[in-house]
C-alpha cells in the first residue's frame, strides 16, 4: 500500500518491490536484516509480560466466577454443589483449551516476523495467499473493530469490579462506588499523554505480587472443601451443559469472562517473544488462576453468602483494605495494557491504509512502542465513561462483556487456518484437524455470548460496527479517489520527455514531490510548473510504501531509480510497526550517491479539498463520513516528520 502526500492513501500491492515500475536505473541497499523482537534478558521479559500481557485475564477472577455461578441459578441463600463444580470445570477447561492449547501452544507460532495480533495475522495470511483477498481483508477489519469494542469495556468492568470491594470494608462506600470509578478512569486516561515508561517498570512486579496474592487467597480457602478439585474432571463440565439447557448456555457465556484477555498473549508477541510469554503462563499465571478459582468455589460451597463477592471474601477482614488497593492497581494496569494495545492497533491500521493518518506522539526516547494518540485516547475515554455510567455495576456490565472478544477469537482462528494451510504448508486435512476443533469451541462460546445481546451485548457489537463502517468507508473512499486522480494524471515519463525537448528555467536545489503513484506526475509538480514556470535542478518523486511485515530494516528502507539528470524516483518502505520518518529515510540515500541536504531541499505536498460529486459512487452518509475522516486526518508533513519550514503546500479540489 502506498501513501500519498495529499491526505489520502492509494490501494496498491503491499510489498515494496511490487509497486515499483521498470525504469532506467535502480539502486538498493544491502541484504534483509532480521526482524526486531523484544529486547532484554529472559527474566526481564518474563516479569514485563506478566504486567502487560496478563493484566486483563489476571483480573478476571474479580467477577468471572461470581457472574457464572449466578447465571447458573446460584444465590446467596442456596447453591447446588453439582452446579458449582460444573461451572468451575468449565472455567478450568476454558483456560486449558483456549489459552494453553490454542494461544500458548499454537497461535504464538503464527507470528509475522516476530509480531502478533489480528492485523499482523491478516498481513501474514494475505502474503501466504499471494496478495490481498476480500475475505481475509474483511476478517482482519472485523477482528480489529471488535478489539476496539473490547478496549472500551475492559477499563470499565475492571476498575468498577475492583472499587466495588470498598463495600465490603464498610457499606458507607456504596453510594460513592460509581463516582470513585469515574474519577480513576478519567485520571488514567489523562495520564496517557505523559507516557507510561516511568511507571511501566513496576507493572510486572506489581502483577507478580497480585498473582501470588490470588494463589494464596485461593489456597487458604481450598482447605474448606478439598474435594472441589474434582472439578478438573471434564465430566462435570459436560454434565452441566447437557443437563441445563438454555441456562447452561447462559452460564457458558459468563464462563467466557475467565478467558477475556487471551488475545493479548498473541498481540504482545513482538514485545516479549514467545518463550517468556509461554513460561509466565505455564509457571505463574495459570497455576495462580486455577488456585484462585478453586478457592472461590470451595468458599461458595462452604458459605453461599460469599457469592456476593467471592473474590474479596477469600481474604480476612483485616486484609481487605490492602487487597482492594492492590486490586485497583492491578485493574488499572490491565486497563493500561488494553489502552496501549488500542494505540498500537490504530497505528497498524493507519499503516495498512484502513484508517486516515492520526496524530501520533512518542512518549519515550528509548522505547519505540511507547506512543500516545490523542484522538484515539479521547474517543476511548468518552466510550468508557458512557459505558460505566450506563451499566453502573460490574454485574450488569458483565452482560456486555465477552461478545467482542469471542468474535475476535473466531476471526483469529479462521486466519490461522489460512496460515497453517498456505504458510506452514500443512495438508488441507491436517490444517482442518488442527484448527476446526478450536473453531467449534470458539463458535460455541460466541453463540453463548450472543444470548446476552439484548441485555447489554449490543454495546460492543455497536462499537465494533462503527469501527468497521469507518474502516470500510475510508478504504472505499480512498480507492475511488485514486481511480479518479489516475484518469486525469499525466504519465511522468511523458512529462519528462516534453521537458527534455523544451526545458524551463532551472533553479538550484532539490524538490521532493510526495506521490502515491510513482508512474504519474504529482499534481503539485504540474501546478508548480504552471504557476512558477521553473524547475529545480533535482526533482525527486517520493513514494512511501507500507509493507505487509512489521518492521523493515534500514538496509531495506530505500530504493532509488534515476530517470534522467533532473528526475529520479525514491521509494521509502516502512513496516506497519515502523515510524514513517521521511527525513531519516532520505538520509540513507547518501549511501546511494545522492548528497541529500534537508536545508537545500523543498518538499511539495498536494493539499486536496474533497467535495461530494454530483454522481457519487457512495451513499450520501458515507460521503459525509469520508470527508469528515479526511478533514480530521493529520497533515502529511507532521505524520512523516517533515520540517514545516521546508514544506510547500499546493491546494487542489477533487470530488468523491
Amino acid at each position: 500500500m502506498a501513501f500519498g502526500a495529499n491526505g489520502q492513501t492509494a490501494q496498491a500491492d503491499a510489498a515494496a518491490t511490487s509497486t515499483t515500475p521498470t525504469t532506467n536505473k535502480e539502486t538498493t541497499i544491502g541484504p534483509v536484516a532480521a526482524p526486531a523482537h523484544g529486547s532484554g534478558g529472559f527474566w526481564t521479559l518474563f516479569v514485563g509480560c506478566v504486567g502487560v500481557v496478563y493484566g486483563d485475564i489476571g483480573t478476571s477472577p474479580l467477577y468471572a466466577l461470581n457472574t457464572a455461578i449466578t447465571a447458573a441459578g446460584g444465590t446467596q441463600e442456596h447453591v447446588i454443589r453439582e452446579d458449582v463444580l460444573g461451572v468451575l470445570s468449565l472455567v478450568l477447561w476454558a483456560l486449558t483449551v483456549i489459552v494453553t492449547l490454542k494461544y500458548v501452544t499454537i497461535l504464538l507460532r503464527a507470528d509475522n516476523q516476530g509480531e502478533g495480533g489480528t492485523l499482523s495475522l491478516m498481513a501474514l495470511a494475505q502474503r501466504a495467499m499471494g496478495g490481498q483477498t476480500r475475505l481475509i481483508f474483511l476478517l482482519g477489519v472485523a477482528g480489529a473493530a471488535m478489539f476496539f469494542g473490547d478496549s472500551m469495556i475492559t477499563p470499565a468492568i475492571s476498575v468498577l469490579s475492583a472499587v466495588e470491594g470498598l463495600k465490603l470494608i464498610t457499606p458507607d462506600f456504596a453510594p460513592y462506588i460509581l463516582m470513585i470509578t469515574l474519577v480513576i478512569i478519567v485520571a488514567l486516561f489523562a495520564a496517557q499523554r505523559h507516557g507510561t515508561a516511568s511507571v511501566a517498570r513496576w507493572f510486572g512486579p506489581v502483577m507478580i505480587v497480585w498473582m501470588i496474592v490470588m494463589a494464596l487467597g485461593g489456597a487458604t480457602q481450598l482447605v474448606k472443601d478439598p474435594m472441589v478439585i474434582a472439578s478438573v474432571n471434564p465430566y462435570y463440565a459436560i454434565h452441566f451443559l447437557t443437563t441445563h439447557g438454555i441456562i447452561g448456555l447462559v452460564a457458558l457465556g459468563a464462563v467466557f469472562l475467565a478467558v477475556t484477555g487471551a488475545e493479548a498473549l498473541y498481540a504482545d508477541l513482538g514485545h516479549f517473544g514467545r518463550s517468556p510469554i509461554q513460561a509466565a503462563w505455564l509457571f505463574l499465571v495459570f497455576p495462580s488462576l486455577m488456585l484462585n478459582y478453586l478457592g472461590q468455589g470451595a468458599l461458595v460451597l462452604a458459605d453461599p453468602r460469599a457469592l456476593e463477592n467471592p473474590f474479596f471474601r477469600l481474604y480476612p477482614e483485616w486484609a481487605l483494605p490492602g487487597i482492594v488497593v492492590l486490586a485497583t492497581v492491578a485493574t488499572i494496569i490491565a486497563s493500561q495494557a488494553v489502552i496501549t494495545g488500542a494505540y498500537s492497533l490504530t497505528r497498524q491500521a493507519i499503516q495498512l491504509r484502513l484508517l486516515p493518518r492520526l496524530e501520533i506522539k512518542h512518549t519515550s526516547e528509548s522505547l519505540e512502542g511507547q506512543i500516545y494518540l490523542p484522538q484515539v485516547n479521547n474517543l476511548i475515554l468518552i466510550g468508557v465513561l458512557i459505558i460505566t455510567i450506563l451499566f453502573g455495576s460490574s454485574d450488569k456490565l458483565a452482560t456486555a462483556y465477552g461478545i467482542s472478544v469471542t468474535g475476535t477469537m473466531v476471526v483469529t482462528v479462521c486466519l490461522t487456518f489460512i496460515v497453517a494451510w498456505k504458510h506452514w504448508k500443512l495438508p488441507v486435512i491436517g490444517a482442518i484437524a488442527l484448527i476446526v476443533p478450536f473453531l467449534i469451541v470458539d463458535m460455541v462460546f460466541l453463540g453463548a455470548n450472543m444470548l446476552k445481546v439484548v441485555e447489554g451485548g449490543y454495546v460492543p457489537l455497536g462499537i465494533a460496527a462503527m469501527f468497521m463502517i469507518s474502516m470500510w468507508t475510508w478504504t472505499r473512499g480512498t480507492g475511488i479517489l485514486f481511480q479518479k486522480t489516475r484518469r486525469d494524471d499525466v504519465p511522468l515519463n511523458d512529462l519528462v520527455q516534453r521537458l527534455d525537448k523544451k526545458p524551463p528555467h532551472l533553479v538550484p536545489g532539490t524538490a521532493v514531490f510526495l506521490t502515491s503513484d510513482p508512474d504519474t506526475t504529482p499534481g503539485a509538480l504540474l501546478h508548480s510548473l504552471k504557476h512558477y514556470k521553473v524547475l529545480h535542478e533535482k526533482n525527486v518523486m517520493l513514494t512511501v510504501v507500507s509493507a505487509d511485515v512489521p518492521r523493515v530494516p534500514a538496509e531495506q528502507r530505500v530504493r532509488m531509480e534515476a530517470i534522467n539528470d533532473h528526475f529520479s524516483r525514491v521509494f521509502l518502505t516502512f513496516g506497519y510497526m515502523d515510524e514513517p520518518n521521511v527525513p531519516k529515510g532520505l538520509a540513507l540515500c547518501r549511501k546511494l550517491g545522492w548528497k541529500y541536504d534537508i536545508m537545500s531541499t523543498s518538499f511539495f505536498l498536494s493539499r486536496r479539498s474533497i467535495k461530494i460529486a454530483a454522481k457519487s459512487n457512495m451513499p450520501r452518509w458515507q460521503d459525509d463520513l469520508f470527508i469528515l475522516m479526511a478533514h480530521n486526518a493529520t497533515d502529511a508533513s507532521e505524520y512523516f516528520h517533515i520540517p514545516t519550514g521546508r514544506v510547500v503546500e499546493i491546494g487542489t479540489q477533487i470530488s468523491v
